[in-house]
């Protein structure tokens, strides 16, 4: 379901009549700035999960080098 051109419209004409001329530009920059923290957090999770993903194939190549202790 993807939006038309006449949607798009009535929604920017809420847009502007909601928070007003002035206002739009520090709303869209306030929104860049979430997008932007969004995918360095997710690069973020992805690197150590591929970290962690590395860690335990590893391991599981090599399980006579892991021993654990009796407790």
């Amino acid at each position: 379901m993807s939006l038309g051109v006449t949607e798009i419209t009535l929604i920017l004409i809420v847009i502007l009549l909601l928070f007003g001329g002035k206002r739009i530009p520090e709303l869209a920059r306030a929104l860049g700035k979430a997008s932007y923290e969004f995918k360095k957090a997710k690069e973020v999770i992805k690197k150590e999960t591929d970290e962690i993903k590395d860690a335990i194939e590893d391991a599981s190549e090599k399980p006579e080098e892991y021993k654990p202790q009796d407790v």
